[in-house]
């Protein structure tokens, strides 16, 4: 009896030793998951225009190349993709290029699984103006490297 006794006593203590180490373990994690990582360009404020996230429909980009609704806009961005935003009549060549480059040509089925690079028609976003979700990044030059750094960098990282 005394030894069984023993035995629980034993049992208990490296119980209660093994839940103390986890949570000093876990104390000491100061990793942000649940955060937006850092990265190129900027944090986006929920609510600014262009939207990078925020609430939104579930209507997913069919097509590139011309306007997009907002609503396409935020869940292609929560998916994971890449949208760039231009106000030409036509994407700039150099944007083109990126996107072959990175993705490739737009594909539907690519962007429903969040791994393209969208090019988006919309009025007042200048030259190339890169959405990541919760990321933004402007830029006066579509051929500016910069844009590359943050396509590749975002692709496929969607809500974390």
């Amino acid at each position: 009896m005394r030894r069984a006794a023993l035995v629980a006593v034993g049992i208990v203590l490296a119980v209660a030793g093994i839940a103390a180490v986890g949570l000093i373990v876990s104390s000491r994690d100061d990793s942000e998951v649940a955060g937006t990582p850092d990265g190129p360009g900027q944090v986006q404020p929920e609510g600014a225009d262009p939207p990078a996230s925020g609430p939104h429909g579930r209507e997913l980009v069919t097509r590139d190349g011309g306007p997009i609704t907002d609503d396409q806009l935020v869940q292609a961005l929560e998916l994971g993709n890449v949208v760039i935003l231009y106000d030409a009549a036509r994407p700039p060549a150099a944007l083109t290029r990126l996107q072959d480059d990175v993705s490739g040509p737009f594909d539907a089925e690519l962007a429903a699984a969040g791994q393209a690079i969208i090019l988006a028609r919309r009025a007042g976003s200048g030259p190339a103006t890169a959405l990541a979700w919760k990321r933004i990044l402007r830029s006066d030059d579509p051929a500016d490297p910069q844009l590359r750094e943050f396509a590749e960098f975002w692709l496929g990282r969607g809500i974390p």
